[in-house]
């Protein structure tokens, strides 16, 4: 009865829809096995595509044509939606598939942002943007290049975190990016081929195994490649046709997660063997294969020990960058940079002092050290000698050194005290540092006692509390404001409210990575890099660091706003692919007017 059923189906919908074809490919299966009896709830035999009729849809078949505006509709990247003209409908087949009346883009824009303004909760914002990603990117980027100080919040840090948390319950069921398994490993190319664009510049790939400060959250990760991504087009115009988000689901350690009746990824701990490596192996490959050499691949929020050891074994040959090691270090280096014009001191007259000896914290200090050797003609470990490293075993010294990670070893310096400080108090004490920089994930660590000790050494003391989300940061721009008399110059990795002090209004600055991944992308992409070496990272600082105004550090802000970030972007992307073509780092033949060849690469919504 199920089988003449279906195939009385078939031929109806067969006599009335010429580009629909049916071919049996195999015996039916019967109806008792398919669906729940008295003895079985659920279906006592596994699905297969050989049970089913070989379907060929209107997009398939010879009649393309017919279907264009539909296909066109359906995908998010080409899709205008409702502010498509009249003449686009004729020419490309929409004909009763949109409302009549044509709205404008700005129009457009002005009623999603009345519907995110009405939602309650970051998160119910998140959501619906996302869906009107998934609907119309045209439409989205719009709204987030026109307001991106608003949305920017929403649509990465801090709101991301909350998004990652909860991905296996707000999975809106429409494709964004690829999951790539274990399982996978063999089919890796096969499944990028089935990624519908076909031109694709840069990746931004993650584990998921350091989600922010958040920790293993498997496939919920994906929410930061995504959000990444999307600060590639509103910040630096790379066509989002060109962009890749990519999730290597290698399991999770994340029990609780993993035991989630929603949960989406693999169900098991996560992979450390050969295994893991094969994945990421093929995967790489792939992507050159598939997308050519000078793809860009973003490696994000991996853990410690796969970030520096992928980053070095792929660095060389192929055009990657790790963003929390390296483009941390940048934003955090312009920031010192700028701040220079507020403390009235110069780098290499610094003592920093890093809580959080991590991913970001060893990278920054790294950049650090070498714009300072650069800078001052010193070698690289003179430069790293007013540079301490603080981790979650104390003050890293070298009577700790045969214990330490690789990325850790270079900053063991000498203590000359009888013992090495245990505490981040007792440290400030000892080696008075004129800046300190937090990279650890641990919320209010920052506290009264240290903010103040600051105060107490220095006049201008620098105070950075860098990690993300808000809830991990090590202290609040309001805290060292008002424990440092408003004298300390501050930065977040996220939003913090600002604070009078004796009727000056004092801003914080955030070093946020958004002033530096995207316009290092766009350099990439026009000189089509073969590789991102260091001197990529300094001359961003550079740049950046150049872009902020007297009237910001008059606030205290050592960045530009955020207003001004895709003209800061428009500046990091020529001077980085000047020197990429300089050096021979580009495949691309150099264009006579750089500035007017990055600006023609830019993607515009309008």
């Amino acid at each position: 009865g199920g089988r003449s059923f279906a195939v009385l189906l078939v031929s109806l919908f067969a006599a009335i829809s010429p580009s629909f074809s049916f071919t049996p490919s195999a015996p039916m299966p019967s109806a008792s096995s398919c669906f729940p009896t008295k003895k079985s709830k659920w279906c006592t035999r596994a699905l297969k595509p050989s049970m089913f009729p070989t379907v060929t849809s209107m997009s398939t078949s010879n009649n393309k044509e017919e279907a264009q505006g539909w296909n066109l509709l359906k995908l998010p990247s080409r899709s205008a939606s409702i502010t498509t003209s009249k003449e686009d409908r004729e020419r490309l087949r929409m004909r009763g598939l949109l409302p009549a009346g044509q709205v404008t883009m700005e129009a457009a824009v002005e009623a999603l942002m009345e519907q995110i303004r009405d939602k309650s909760t970051d998160l119910e914002r998140y959501i619906l943007l996302h869906s009107i990603q998934d609907g119309c990117e045209k439409i989205y980027f719009a709204a987030l290049m026109k307001y991106t100080k608003e949305l920017m919040p929403i649509v990465y840090t801090p709101t991301v975190g909350q998004a990652c948390l909860d991905w296996h319950r707000i999975y809106r069921h429409t494709p964004r990016g690829l999951y790539l398994s274990l399982e996978d490993i063999g089919h890796v190319k096969e499944a990028l081929q089935n990624w519908p664009e076909k031109n694709i510049k840069v990746i931004v790939v993650t584990d998921g195994e350091r989600i922010l400060g958040l920790g293993d959250l498997g496939v919920n990760g994906m929410g930061i490649p995504v959000g990444k991504l999307a600060l590639y087009t509103a910040c630096a115009g790379i066509d989002p046709a060109y962009c890749l988000p990519v999730q290597l689901d290698v399991g999770t350690n994340n029990e609780a997660l993993r035991n989630q009746p929603t949960y989406m990824g693999l169900r098991r701990q996560r992979e450390r063997g050969p295994s893991y490596d094969q994945l990421v192996k093929e995967f790489i490959e792939a992507a050159k294969e598939e997308y050519g050499s000078s793809v860009l691949i973003q490696f994000e929020d991996f853990g410690n020990k796969n970030a520096f050891r992928l980053l070095e074994t792929y660095s060389q040959n192929t055009c990657c960058f790790n963003d929390d090691i390296q483009g941390t270090a940048a934003v955090a280096l312009a920031g010192l940079i700028a701040s220079k014009k507020l403390t009235k001191r110069e780098l290499e007259d610094e003592t920093f002092l890093f809580f959080g000896a991590g991913e970001a914290g060893t990278g920054i200090a790294e950049l650090v050290a070498s714009y300072i050797a650069e800078k001052t003609s010193k070698s690289k470990t003179q430069a790293r000698e007013k540079i301490w490293l603080f981790d979650s075993q104390g003050l890293i010294t070298s009577q700790r050194a045969g214990d330490l990670a690789h990325h850790k070893k270079p900053f063991a310096h000498d203590f000359s005290g009888s013992s090495a400080p245990s505490s981040l108090a007792e440290a400030i004490s000892l080696l008075r540092p004129t800046g300190l920089i937090g990279a650890s994930a641990m919320p209010k660590v920052f506290n009264e006692e240290v903010c103040r000790k600051m105060g107490e050494i220095n006049e201008r003391p620098i105070i950075f509390s860098l990690s993300n989300p808000t809830s991990k940061a090590e202290c609040t721009a309001q805290e060292a404001y008002t424990w440092t008399e408003g004298r300390c110059v501050y930065s977040s990795g996220s939003p913090m409210q600002g604070l009078t002090i004796n009727g000056r209004d004092l801003i914080p600055g955030q070093g946020n990575n958004a002033f530096i991944f995207p316009g290092l992308g766009l350099a990439a992409l026009a000189a089509g890099a073969k590789r991102i070496d260091e001197e990529c990272l300094l001359i961003a600082a550079r740049v950046l660091a150049s872009n902020v105004d007297q009237a910001s550090l008059d606030k205290g802000t050592i960045y530009p706003p955020v207003s001004k970030i895709r003209q800061v972007s428009t500046s990091i992307a020529c001077e980085v692919a000047n020197y990429m073509f300089d050096k021979g780092l580009a495949t691309k033949e150099k264009p006579k007017d750089l500035g007017t060849y990055v600006q023609k690469l830019m993607f515009d919504p309008n």
